[in-house]
């Protein structure tokens, strides 16, 4: 009953108004008009907010440009830079579209409480996200690294040179070209290990000999081959036997190189000492595994082929 009363009402207030239109003209032409005036100034206002949208864009970027030349004056780093300008920028877009809003009538203090709730539930909902900007200002302000720096994650074991630093993740370059992005918070909340931190490392390279092998000689085709290289620093050379394995005399070296040089250093001490013990008959031995299965004859050579017999070596 009540819907057909609510239609009929709005029958009869439409009849009402038709009436008055034909009984009256000069009113549909002021509804004309003033739709036609309403409709005129949204296309302005529109347009207005167009032109006024792409300014701002354009000042934002040039203000974010400004800010970028200003930090890197100073010898700010290229993380903080990119932090501070990322950070800017999102600022800038928010207010921006705050105000355009209110130009469109919505009261200010509407905005407001819209905002402080929203606020409230991404809060609730992007605890990783914010977790990620706190981690970015942690990593700016305590530096422990920056761009340029290679580095190990230990939570996820991904590693690579740091490119940037932004708002919620790090970018890493992987040695293959690969792009990595890590969030900030797992950087900040696990160990991370700062391969070039140091504008020097110690080299440690270990290689097993037989113990048949003379240890002076080896140890003096060591030392000759850290003195030749002149990568090798002077002080803190150590040739050292580390220990007595199972099947090999474990000897070792260590020296002091740069960081930039270690691993093609370490590479080509490897294939260095693989060559000069060969030439001196030096035996790097590897371990070796003879399985007799039963049946064998007593009497076989150890090693030698038998049916059922398996042979590893490794």
């Amino acid at each position: 009953m009540w819907i057909l009363t609510a239609g009929g009402d709005t029958l009869s207030e439409v009849q009402e108004t038709a009436e008055k239109v034909i009984e009256n003209p000069s009113i549909l032409q002021n509804m004309i008009t003033d739709f036609s005036e309403a409709a005129l100034n949204l296309a302005v206002k529109i347009v207005l907010t167009i032109i006024i949208y792409l300014v701002a864009s354009r000042l934002i970027r040039f203000l974010c440009k400004l800010i970028r030349k200003n930090m890197e004056r100073v010898n700010m780093s290229r993380e903080a830079v990119t932090f501070v300008t990322s950070f800017t920028k999102v600022a800038l877009y928010f207010f921006l579209v705050a105000t355009i809003a209110v130009s469109f009538g919505v009261e200010a203090a509407s905005i407001a409480a819209l905002f402080a709730s929203a606020g409230v539930a991404l809060s609730l909902a992007l605890q990783g996200g914010l977790s990620n900007i706190a981690g970015g200002v942690i990593i700016l302000l305590l530096k422990p690294f920056k761009a340029g720096d290679y580095i190990i994650s230990a939570s996820n074991n991904l590693e690579g040179t740091v490119k940037k630093v932004d708002m919620y993740y790090t970018t890493l370059g992987t040695l293959d070209n690969r792009t990595v992005l890590i969030p900030n918070s797992q950087l900040t909340n696990n160990s991370i290990v700062n391969v070039t931190a140091m504008d020097q490392r110690k080299l440690e390279i270990k290689v097993g000999i037989s113990y048949n092998a003379d240890i002076r000689l080896a140890k003096k085709i060591l030392k000759k081959l850290m003195d030749e290289d002149p990568r090798f620093f002077n002080e803190d050379r150590v040739i050292f036997v580390d220990q007595l394995a199972d099947s090999a005399v474990i000897l070792g070296l260590r020296g002091w190189v740069k960081t930039e040089e270690y691993w093609a250093l370490k590479w080509d001490m490897n294939e260095k000492i693989k060559l000069s013990f060969d030439k001196a008959g030096i035996e790097i031995p590897y371990p070796q595994l003879t399985v007799h299965m039963p049946g064998e004859s007593a009497g076989q050579e150890s090693g030698a082929a038998v049916p059922g017999e398996k042979k590893e070596e490794g």
